[in-house]
């Protein structure tokens, strides 16, 4: 075990020498939403990249559950994929998305409480701890690998829990994305200075109306929208790959969690047809906080050009995420729950004291989809 965590933490000295650095054309990547020209904009290209909070295996933090494991190095990368789609969430909603990261510069203090949420100790939200401890209620026990739903569901409980961010957690079934569910848990009338009720307004009109400071309207929760999808068989079909990049054009982008089985990667956009993705198989010792309630972050933002894979060798099963709804052909747009699906029932958070492992009897089963499945967010 010794020399496997050797060999994982070596990884982040050599880094250079792996990454490849992107080539001399005259295309364009796109990042999130945002569009940069190669033999122009390198530089703010890389910069941009390097701004995205950077999870990866980590050891030496307190055992998971008192007596678990002190290391997620061979089954964490889902949940650590997991945690850099939702971190770049909190990043838009607090910092906006033109916002980036520079070494030794003075960040914001909601930079810092973002980061905070994601340590890896037990009293930490969206730790390490917590996502595994709540994967139990799934049927994964501690150390168990994650499939990218088994990951949503579980933000999607852990969210219900945060009362900083206050995020709505949607996570879509049988590639539908249903307006008036999503109205459901998103509106809060008594917050809104029109006192309009949510179900007399279309989704869109909603989104514009009474926004704050941070582009959000008043009345309305953040909306982090989950889809998982399974774009082919055994290989991505090639029908969908243009409707796939076209997700990562979109604003409110947060990219997709996929890769293969057991190996798992953050996608945050392409050149040409290659993906590109962040990494979480690198092993690096547990940062905690320090004295001023500051954290040591230089290890949280990867520096150097990032991986990409060609588009075809991902496996069809994703997990996207997204802000914005917009009819695509990899899922559907409906306005109405569907008259046979099961009462919709927005989730609530139980009447206890504490999170994690406690929270799993006290907490509804978390809703059963294949594990199959690529995640794109929104």
């Amino acid at each position: 075990m010794e020399s496997v965590l050797s060999k994982h933490e070596n990884q982040i000295t050599v880094l250079s020498e792996y990454l490849e650095e992107f080539p001399e054309t005259d295309g364009s990547v796109w990042i999130l939403g945002r569009q940069h020209h190669l033999k122009t904009d390198k530089p703010k290209l890389l910069l941009d990249i390097s701004a995205r909070l950077w999870f990866t295996y980590r050891r030496k933090f307190s055992p998971i559950g008192g007596t678990g494991p002190s290391s997620d190095t061979g089954w964490g990368c889902m949940l650590r994929c997991g945690q850099m789609m939702l971190a770049q969430a909190l990043i838009c909603k607090h910092l906006g998305r033109d916002w980036h990261w520079e070494r030794h510069k003075k960040q914001p203090e909601e930079y810092h409480k973002i980061l905070r949420c994601f340590l890896d100790r037990k009293d930490c939200c969206y730790s390490i701890h917590q996502m595994a401890q709540m994967g139990v209620g799934e049927g994964k026990s501690i150390g168990e690998w994650f499939g990218p739903n088994t990951v949503a569901q579980v933000l999607k409980k852990l969210a219900l829990f945060d009362e900083w961010n206050s995020l709505a957690v949607y996570v879509s079934m049988d590639n539908t994305v249903v307006i008036e569910d999503i109205k459901k848990m998103c509106w809060s009338p008594s917050q809104s200075s029109s006192g309009a009720h949510g179900s007399t307004h279309s989704l869109r009109s909603a989104l514009h109306r009474n926004k704050n400071t941070a582009g959000f309207c008043s009345g309305w929760k953040p909306l982090l929208l989950i889809i998982p999808l399974r774009l082919g068989i055994n290989h991505i079909n090639p029908i969908y790959i243009d409707a796939f990049k076209e997700c990562f054009k979109m604003p409110q982008s947060l990219g997709a969690l996929g890769g293969k089985p057991n190996n798992a990667y953050y996608f945050i956009g392409f050149l040409g047809n290659e993906l590109i993705y962040l990494d979480p198989h690198t092993t690096q010792v547990f940062v905690d906080l320090e004295e001023n309630g500051m954290v040591d972050d230089k290890s949280f933002h990867c520096q150097q050009a990032p991986h990409r894979m060609e588009i075809m060798n991902l496996d069809p099963s994703v997990a996207l995420e997204i802000l914005k709804q917009q009819s695509l052909r990899m899922f559907e747009l409906v306005k109405n729950h569907p008259a046979h699906w099961p009462p919709f029932k927005p989730p609530a958070k139980p009447e206890v004291t504490t999170t994690g492992a406690e929270l799993i009897e006290s907490t509804d089963t978390l809703f059963e989809v294949e594990e199959e499945f690529e995640i794109l967010s929104v």
